[in-house]
């Protein structure tokens, strides 16, 4: 098992006696310092391992390449701030020791994992994996703002005060946009989301036809809209009804190209990574086996 101590504010570190005592013999509970002693835990593991992380979206995304190049096995115990990879393994609403038992005695299947490569302003090649989503646009904005917010919010209250920060600062991208070698768009845009999962940014129902075992990733792009229809968007974001809005489509696919005429923010599962003009993105089926419902 490894925790991220800093997973929800710092709040995770407060369950590691209650998790220990729970463990069993032969199962050891780790709580690396940062990430570098995270991902060298991981690569000594004999490959195969089963693997217990206690986190959220982050956690994950942050451990996701030595997860998948040592072929570990991965159990969830939810314990961040977004917890939609777990919401879509059915694992959001357990308690931290149902879900620890789960985790260490179910059978796993096979998860979709999502990839993105892009250059940096600076040309530097850059590449993420991810289990939820790869954000580009607004949505990714709002992820850097997120960075900001007030420490007392969490959650979906803080996703939200961040969105309505950025929805003062608005700025849209001109996109070209191509999806299994069919094009798609060109033209302003608010953000063009790719997910793997049906929900992100702590539960909004993006995409409710994603599934994570289906070999595909679902694009969510949004055109052209200014403050007051991006405002009037978002409820319908929450609720599920923004699949009806004439400027809002979805479209499955397997590869992707993201081309912006500046620079676009990027983000993957609720990480924010920085900014590109050419985004190229792909899915990866059945790459990680994971312990769901």
């Amino acid at each position: 098992m490894l925790l991220n101590p800093h997973a929800q504010g710092g709040r995770a570190a407060a369950l590691l006696p209650t998790l220990q005592a729970a463990l069993p013999p032969d199962a050891a509970l780790h709580a690396p310092r940062d990430l570098v002693d995270a991902l060298a835990l991981l690569e000594r593991l004999p490959e195969g391992s089963r693997v217990v992380a206690v986190g959220g979206d982050g956690t994950l995304n942050r451990w996701l390449p030595s997860l998948l190049s040592r072929h570990h096995e991965l159990g969830v115990v939810p314990m961040g701030s977004g917890n939609d990879v777990a919401r879509s393994l059915g694992l959001h609403q357990r308690k931290p020791l149902a879900a620890l038992v789960h985790a260490l005695n179910a059978d796993t299947r096979p998860m979709d994992v999502g990839c993105a490569e892009w250059r940096d302003p600076r040309g530097r090649e850059c590449r993420a994996v991810f289990l939820s989503s790869f954000t580009a646009g607004f949505d990714s904005a709002v992820v850097l703002r997120t960075l900001t917010g007030p420490r007392w919010l969490t959650g979906l209250p803080r996703y939200l005060w961040a969105t309505l920060t950025e929805l003062a600062h608005l700025q849209t991208w001109t996109l070209d946009v191509t999806a299994n070698g069919r094009h798609l768009h060109s033209g302003p845009a608010l953000f063009a989301s790719s997910l793997n999962t049906p929900t992100f940014g702590s539960g909004m129902p993006a995409t409710p036809a994603a599934r994570t075992n289906d070999g595909l990733l679902n694009l969510l792009l949004a055109g052209r809209f200014g403050r007051l229809g991006a405002l009037a968007m978002l409820p319908r974001l929450l609720t599920g009804t923004h699949l009806g809005h004439p400027r809002i489509s979805t479209r499955a696919f397997e590869t992707l190209t993201l081309i912006s005429d500046a620079d676009l923010p990027v983000a993957a599962d609720g990480e924010f990574l920085g900014h590109a003009r050419h985004v190229q993105l792909s899915v990866l089926p059945g790459a990680l086996s994971v312990v769901g419902i």
